[in-house]
């Protein structure tokens, strides 16, 4: 069993308050407190524990993990892992058809586990895969095994960005290898939806962002629903849907899993602009504002991939940034416009060239403009509307992510929420520009790193240190999964480095569980071969951070939750 430093965090709010320490992990002298899972003998099998379904349903995917999650805390502060930015319900948004594969279904695992019909028989047909999985080379009408359960040939896998990666029994092992918060951010994008619809139709659903919200934030309850079926009645299953921080510090204490709604739209509210011109009001901002907080929603992004009536983005660079490019024209009528950035000026990173052919051939009225030289900044901040959005989140107690805003934006909401000295800011996955960093954590905010494999996650987490230890805080990612950004790939030259790779079964992080691989189906995963194919890997990556990184840095990482909390608790009583 792995020993644990013992990790005290003080942190000073705006007004000077000494904020409450941060403990890390149990110690190995308080493993003999963990209650492992029962032995069955052939005569009689023992009874399920609380972290056992009771009705599991059959067939469905393995956990792999045997030993009882931790509970309780550590001088009245809870532990555990943090990720601040994924999405559980990508397969709902853009139009239904972009995301392959449910996160659960009733009729079960077969059922839930598929290819979109749009790709079938042999992928050819899957442009938006096809242009963005580098394993495919950038062949358009390049082919994959469509076959999910039970083989999983091709998918998921870490480059595959259209094929579901968060399958809820893949969710339930990263609960038990330690997480304790996910903050499912309800997504989706209206001129995505709008290019899969002509290149690859037809759409399931509409590519209104507030439909797809509804959408997203009823599965997450269905699935809450589903999961408690499964261990007995409501209440009792390890997803726990919370719309307040009490909530949230109550499920971590009972070692369940802390689901937090937000939401990462690009026309939120329907505020998008057209030809420039905002197409929403002040009174549509409060409807919109009011009806996120009655779904249960705690934190969003004002703009997301296009800039809208709100603020202006932050770019996507390369094939990517081409591609949103594109929808930024279908769905407001302008390209981006970057203009050269001054001297001193903080990046909004460097726009890319023409479209792909395939794209200029669905879409020959769509030419895009020739930019200057990088590097570019976006001359589009905080609008008024964009202020007002801000105002009416803060009145509500919501947190604001600063993330995908243009450095102009991420400035101006900074010095509002400075001056409100408001704690509830975000940053959860590496898209805000680190200069700000220090301004969020002043202000009491929270940040989350993103996803990297993990030499670049470590790399990220020590150029950090000095900054979050100024503040007292502790560390997370944002896995951004099933979000078009890629998940860890295995690290380079594991087999052969000084620290070795990951070595399976290992014990979980808190000391108190064991892990081996992952297997759904006739498919198993090893995250020195595989990377992160699924949600399922996470712990596997954070061993595999611990063997580069060290204990320091599984410290800081359980020490998340208390930090979140803590930022959602202040933001709460402003």
């Amino acid at each position: 069993m792995t020993s644990s430093r013992l990790v005290l965090r003080t942190r000073t709010s705006p007004r000077g308050r000494l904020r409450r320490s941060l403990y890390a992990v149990l110690s190995a002298g308080l493993a003999g407190l963990v209650v492992l899972t029962g032995t069955s003998t052939a005569a009689t099998a023992a009874p399920p524990t609380w972290f056992e379904p009771t009705k599991p349903q059959t067939p469905d995917s393995e956990v792999n993990v045997t030993g009882a999650p931790f509970t309780g805390t550590r001088g009245g502060e809870v532990r555990g892992l943090v990720d601040g930015h994924t999405h559980m319900f990508s397969d709902e948004g853009f139009g239904g058809n972009v995301v392959c594969g449910k996160t659960f279904s009733v009729h079960g695992i077969a059922d839930a586990l598929q290819d979109c019909n749009t790709h079938k028989p042999n992928g050819n047909a899957a442009l938006i895969e096809n242009l963005t999985n580098p394993r495919l080379g950038g062949n358009p009408f390049a082919s994959h095994d469509t076959v999910g359960w039970p083989t999983f040939r091709f998918w998921p896998a870490y480059d595959s960005f259209t094929h579901q990666q968060m399958y809820y029994k893949w969710v339930e092992r990263a609960w038990r290898g330690g997480q304790r918060i996910m903050v499912n951010d309800l997504v989706s994008n209206s001129g995505l939806c709008t290019i899969n619809g002509v290149v690859n139709p037809p759409n399931r659903t509409s590519c209104d962002d507030m439909d797809a919200v509804r959408r997203e934030a009823q599965k997450t309850r269905e699935l809450e629903a589903f999961v408690d079926q499964q261990y007995g009645g409501k209440g009792k299953g390890w997803f726990r849907v919370v719309t307040n921080p009490q909530e949230a510090r109550d499920v971590v204490k009972q070692g369940k899993l802390a689901v937090v709604l937000g939401v990462e739209v690009s026309e939120p509210f329907g505020c998008k602009q057209t030809l420039t011109f905002p197409r929403c009001s002040r009174s549509q901002i409060d409807r919109g504002l009011d009806e996120l907080k009655a779904l249960g929603v705690s934190s969003m992004f004002l703009c997301h991939k296009f800039d809208n009536a709100l603020c202006g983005v932050r770019y996507d660079e390369g094939t990517t940034g081409t591609i949103v490019n594109l929808g930024q024209f279908l769905t407001t009528g302008t390209w981006w416009n970057p203009r050269r950035c001054q001297p001193g000026e903080v990046p909004d990173h460097t726009v890319s060239g023409a479209l792909p052919k395939e794209l200029a051939i669905a879409f020959p009225l769509a030419i895009l403009p020739a930019y200057p030289d990088g590097p570019h900044c976006n001359p589009r901040g905080l609008s008024s509307l964009g202020e007002y959005a801000l105002r009416g989140m803060i009145e509500r107690n919501m947190m604001v992510e600063i993330d995908h805003m243009s450095a102009k934006a991420a400035d101006r909401a900074l010095d509002i929420l400075e001056a409100e000295q408001y704690a509830g800011a975000l940053s959860s996955h590496s898209w805000m520009d680190d200069s700000y960093m220090d301004r969020l954590y002043a202000v009491g905010g929270f940040a989350t790193q993103y996803g990297h494999g993990t030499t670049q996650f470590v790399d990220d987490w020590q150029s950090s240190n000095a900054l979050r230890n100024k503040h007292g805080v502790g560390y997370g990612y944002g896995m951004d999964m099933n979000g078009f950004g890629g998940t860890p790939a295995p690290r380079t030259g594991a087999a052969t480095s000084p620290q070795g790779p990951v070595v399976y079964p290992f014990t979980s992080v808190d000391g108190g569980s064991t892990l081996d691989r992952q297997k759904t189906g006739e498919r198993t995963w090893d995250v020195n071969v595989d990377g992160v194919a699924h949600y399922g890997q996470v712990p596997d990556w954070v061993e595999d951070l611990r063997l580069v990184g060290g204990q320091a840095l599984v410290d800081d990482l359980m020490a998340g939750a208390e930090s979140y909390l803590q930022t959602w608790e202040a933001t709460a009583a402003h």
